[in-house]
């Protein structure tokens, strides 16, 4: 059903009104998809597969998954599009984003490295303002700058904690930002399915001859792992351009804090790594910034957004208002 909205959307010339309170549901799903898919990134990498591998079996099995689904629809055309040039870009930048994450997970807890990438809503913040002129108002900044402090509080930077490998996140946070930001341009005027077929195809296409070079065959479990990330992978993709499609950039961008629990469990139950107390503290700012954020876009649920337009459109008259 999102697909076929978004097509008509883009068949009417006109983008969707935006839908906030949906938008922030499926991105919260998107996050927990994503988190459970790096665990298991990273359990298959302890196994010894090479990183390039990894990614390349996970695009390749989606790849599989698709190519049925476009032969089945292929009467609607549904890799035909005006933008093959985001497309393109969107492919790479989200394929390096996934390559430096598992090798980041290979070396660092999964908590540590979810904790790290938390820098992405301070890029897509500044990417959303440069390149999509949306506005972002006092409140959103300051829950923004509060899950900042608490990233800090789970890091310690200067501590014996730090190794050169944390880069490795803040790297892969940069890159999934922009792809994020791709994503919303295209709004309105791109199908969900065509845009998650053309990210998939670069992506294959781009780090295949790297996991070809570096090639382990995979033991059964793995296969069955990889099986995994490729499900999380599809159903991450298509709940995430369905979101952005459905709401701002900066408005979402909060919410990417919530990967931080689930990261936290996940390896506490898979991996043995228990957080300590200023982690636990760290991820209750993290998490009261989300909420935060939720609770305005709740409060300006009474001011009509015209379709199509931004939510942060409306937000300059909306900080008017006592808090």
């Amino acid at each position: 059903m999102a697909v076929q909205s978004t097509g008509r959307a883009a068949a009417s010339g006109g983008d969707e009104a935006d839908r906030p309170g949906l938008a922030i549901g499926l991105f919260l799903l998107a996050m927990i998809v994503f988190t459970g898919m790096d665990g298991l990134a990273k359990h298959t990498t302890e196994g010894g597969l090479a990183p390039e591998v990894v990614t390349m079996l996970r695009y390749g099995l989606v790849v599989g998954l698709l190519v049925p689904v476009v032969a089945w629809r292929w009467r609607e055309r549904p890799l035909a599009t005006s933008q093959p040039l985001l497309h393109i870009l969107r492919g790479l930048l989200l394929i390096g984003s996934a390559t430096l994450f598992v090798y980041a997970v290979r070396t660092l807890p999964l908590e540590t490295a979810t904790a790290i990438g938390f820098v992405s809503p301070m890029f897509v913040t500044i990417f959303s303002i440069v390149f999509l002129a949306e506005t972002v108002g006092l409140r959103r900044w300051a829950a923004i700058i509060a899950g900042f402090v608490g990233v800090l509080a789970i890091l310690r930077p200067g501590t014996e904690a730090f190794s050169p490998a944390m880069l490795l996140p803040v790297l892969s946070s940069c890159c999934w930002a922009g792809g994020l930001i791709i994503t919303r341009k295209m709004r309105g005027r791109e199908r969900s399915f065509t845009v998650l077929a053309w990210t998939t195809g670069v992506g294959l296409v781009v780090v295949a001859p790297f996991g070809l070079i570096n090639w382990q065959a995979p033991t059964a479990w793995q296969w069955a792992a990889l099986a995994g990330i490729a499900c999380c992978h599809i159903a991450g993709q298509m709940l995430t351009i369905r979101a952005f499609m459905l709401a701002s950039a900066s408005l979402l961008a909060p919410f990417s804090y919530t990967t931080i629990i689930w990261a936290t469990l996940i390896g506490y139950f898979a991996f043995g790594s228990l957080p300590d107390l200023p982690t636990g503290i760290g991820a209750s700012v993290l998490a009261a910034a989300g909420l935060y954020v939720w609770h305005r876009e709740r409060t300006r649920q009474t001011v009509p957004t015209t379709p199509g337009a931004s939510i942060s459109a409306v937000e300059p008259k909306l900080d008017e208002k006592p808090a």
